[in-house]
């Protein structure tokens, strides 16, 4: 298409559109305008990587704005941050642009969005990736939206590529959906965290069904505003109180990055003790109260926002003060992704990682959920197969190895594949071949193991942090930034008052969470042949139960972790740790107080788990009636229903100790080291209340979770 003629006019009319959208002073980057005319005149394909800020959305709304005069369809939105655009959608309703969403939140929306659309009423369409295989979706909504777009946007497009650090299986079906479109539909990905392999990697996908190569732009990384530094604490107690001392040293309002949800919660209710305004953001958090907390950082009621990654990508608050990691992530381009999120339209903004000694352990757990090896897949593959009706994941659960959010990835690259089809009522093989890539998926193992081992020399390095980052990002302009704490010599000082530290230690030092019980059984029990199903009957139930702490935890968890952990010996229970349960226990709220103990028999530390049972029936007086009886191997750690069938032929009650139980006037309290699932407790405190126990009270050291 010959544009000579109206390029000219083209820009004038993007910078007048600008200007509605950003304010009177804004103007378009080159690269800015690169991209728009690349979309609007020629209707190419373009990869945009830039820093946060750089004004990622302002390129794909002005191009909507610009395509609609001309008069093409709506653009459609692929982002995992529809509950973070709000921002950019209002600042696009300046500028005329109406923008509706569909998502799970608003499917009796659906119809009349569709309506809207088929009318010329809306201009952008935003979608969340989890809808593009939605059945209904899928095969009624995106067909329509395919023929008529007039642009597609992939927003953080790093989430399409597995060698991205923040892959999403969900984000393939954009595979599909780029080859279904019609010739001479423009598209868009951006991202502001991709090197050199995952830009590639986005890049031939997007150019799928194209005839001509994607556009890729890139530009410099740097982040003038932002001071990084480094603090390194000898524990986690002395991390907390470091940050209970600095924080309102920070300017601002921020951000404070944990690792874990548990911890999230634990940091939140330390600071709010040091009377700090501050609220915990998690991806469990109900979505009401997370907006809220939003919505309290943005007009800077809070402190800060003690979060996961959650809180990531797409939050837009220019005056971000600080963003403070309580914990390292596991990539440093993950890394530089958070900290992003700060000094976007302030001069100086703070960035402070406190690594921690546990970090290496939390990412080796989380890098254990990556994709599985080619048994556990074929098992998938096997039980469609053979299957004669769809099979929901709960379904397909007693016959793979495998948790639910690890199936629910397995099916989703399956699907996108070709090899299962989700449809109403679950999941069915299409009998297509398909083959396990186990190459790549050891190439994937092999580039996350060096992205942790990057993220040490991050910590350790004696050079430009920047530079140090924008390197791993591939940036061809990475130099000193000559602000961060290598660069000035300028280091924050690691010492902390003796009153906050024992303050912290206090804080830290209290003991006790409770345990809820398990209610309903695992589906699908009756194919591995056990007579289990539905609700948990309440006559056979456990009460809440109580643990010292959650080995995630703050506090207790590393203490419990030298305890419980791979490689700990067995020995007695410490009396620092058994005090601390005697603490719990004279807390506990109970409705009556237990007269017996039971124990459950452990494979690897029978000596703890006697003598914490032993300890706590003499201190408490309390009639030890001895322990259950287990025989075979240890359950399978797969999934709920592989867990609770093996401890199904496992577990038994001793008829002495039957017997004992049905003489019991009270509550027994059930003791074990850690609970993990749940079911162990669950089903022990069945054989218990059969047995005639008038009430089962879960005791452990420690919970994962």
């Amino acid at each position: 298409m010959d544009t000579t003629d109206t390029t000219p006019d083209l820009r004038t009319r993007a910078e007048t559109l600008l200007r509605a959208l950003a304010g009177d002073n804004a103007a378009l980057r080159e690269d800015q305008w690169t991209a728009i005319e690349a979309l609007v005149a020629h209707h190419r394909r373009a990869l945009v990587v830039q820093r946060t800020g750089w004004g990622k959305s302002a390129v794909y709304f002005l191009a909507t704005a610009l395509l609609r005069e001309r008069g093409a369809g709506p653009t459609v939105i692929v982002s995992p941050l529809l509950a973070l655009m709000r921002n950019q959608i209002s600042a696009a309703a300046r500028a005329g642009i109406h923008a509706a969403t569909i998502n799970s939140a608003n499917a009796q929306e659906w119809d009349q969005v569709q309506a809207s659309v088929a009318a010329g009423e809306v201009d952008v369409l935003l979608v969340s990736p989890e809808r593009l295989n939605n059945p209904d979706f899928r095969d009624s909504v995106l067909p329509k939206l395919t023929v008529g777009a007039g642009l597609l946007v992939v927003d953080e497009a790093h989430c399409i590529s597995d060698w991205g650090h923040d892959f999403r299986p969900d984000y393939r079906r954009l595979r599909t959906l780029l080859g279904d479109l019609p010739d001479g539909v423009p598209v868009l990905a951006t991202t502001a965290t991709a090197n050199d392999r995952v830009a590639t990697d986005v890049a031939e996908q997007l150019g799928i069904g194209g005839e001509t190569d994607t556009l890729v732009l890139r530009g410099p990384l740097d982040r003038e505003s932002l001071r990084l530094a480094v603090a390194e604490l000898p524990s986690d107690e002395a991390r907390l109180a470091w940050l209970a001392e600095h924080l309102a040293e920070l300017p601002g309002s921020g951000i404070i990055y944990t690792l874990t949800v548990a911890a999230a919660h634990d940091v939140t209710a330390l600071l709010s003790d040091r009377g700090y305004p501050v609220a915990a953001y998690t991806g469990k958090t109900d979505p009401a109260d997370r907006q809220a907390a939003e919505d309290d950082l943005l007009e800077n009621r809070v402190k800060a926002l003690v979060a996961t990654s959650a809180l990531g990508m797409g939050f837009d608050k220019p005056d971000l003060g600080f963003v403070v990691h309580l914990g390292a992530p596991s990539s440093p381009i993950a890394y530089y992704q958070q900290v992003g999120r700060a000094g976007r339209g302030v001069e100086r903004a703070e960035v402070v990682l406190l690594p921690g000694r546990e970090d290496k352990a939390i990412w080796a757990y989380f890098g254990s959920l990556a994709f599985p090896d080619e048994l556990r897949v074929t098992q998938v593959l096997n039980a469609l197969a053979y299957a004669d009706r769809p099979l929901s994941t709960a379904a397909l659960e007693p016959s793979v190895e495998l948790s639910r959010s690890r199936l629910e990835m397995v099916l989703k690259v399956l699907d996108v594949d070709g090899a299962v089809r989700r449809v109403r009522g679950g999941w069915e093989s299409t009998g297509q071949p398909w083959e396990y890539d186990r190459e790549r998926y050891e190439r994937v193992g092999v580039a996350r193991a060096a992205e942790q081992e990057a993220m040490l020399g991050y910590i350790r390095t004696g050079e430009c942090r920047m530079e140090y980052l924008r390197r791993q990002l591939d940036d061809p302009e990475a130099a000193p930034c000559g602000r961060c704490d290598n660069c000035t010599g300028q280091h924050w000082s690691t010492a902390v008052s003796d009153e906050i530290a024992g303050a912290t230690r206090e804080r830290l030092d209290r003991p006790g969470v409770e345990v809820a019980p398990r209610k309903q059984w695992p589906s699908g029990m009756k194919g591995l042949d056990v007579p289990l199903s539905g609700r948990i009957k309440t006559e056979e139930q456990a009460e809440p139960g109580q643990v010292l702490g959650r080995l995630t935890d703050v506090g207790w968890g590393g203490r419990l972790r030298e305890l419980l952990g791979p490689g700990a010996p067995d020995a007695e229970v410490p009396d620092s740790v058994f005090d601390a349960c005697v603490k719990v226990l004279a807390g506990w709220q109970w409705a009556q107080r237990p007269v017996a103990v039971v124990a459950i028999p452990s494979a690897t530390r029978p000596q703890l788990v006697d003598s914490l049972a032993l300890r706590l029936s003499a201190i408490g007086r309390l009639d030890y009636l001895g322990e259950l009886a287990s025989a075979g191997p240890p359950p399978r750690q797969a999934n709920s229903a592989q867990r609770l069938a093996d401890l199904w032929r496992r577990l038994s009650l001793p008829e002495d100790v039957a017997a004992s139980v049905a003489q019991a006037r009270g509550p027994v309290l059930l003791v074990d080291d850690l609970i993990d699932t749940g079911w162990t407790m669950t089903l022990a405190a069945r054989l218990l209340r059969r047995a005639g126990a008038e009430g089962v009270l879960p005791f452990a050291l420690a919970s994962t979770a």
